[in-house]
């Protein structure tokens, strides 16, 4: 399931709170778009990112960095993503 988690980017802290839970990256895709306009902010400001995961959540649980990932297994990822944005 994909779920939109609450990342402050801290890399001490490896538990990340879901926000909310989703059947599609689609949708959680629209809800973070939403929550951005909500919050008045850029996404990149909003301090949350859309995951991966194969355990069972709901909101305000928490997950571990080991327990999701950015890419569904066997997604397709945009060519945009494959490829850092550094040197």
């Amino acid at each position: 399931m994909y779920t939109l988690i609450y990342d402050d980017h801290k890399l001490d802290q490896i538990k990340k709170k879901v926000i909310s839970v989703h059947e599609t990256r689609k949708k959680s895709e629209e809800v973070l778009t939403k929550r951005q306009t909500d919050l008045g902010r850029r996404v990149y400001e909003c301090n949350t990112r859309i995951v991966w995961t194969d355990k069972e959540v709901s909101t305000d649980d928490v997950l571990e960095a080991n327990e999701f990932a950015t890419w569904r297994p066997g997604e397709d990822i945009p060519v945009g993503e494959l490829n850092s944005d550094s040197d």
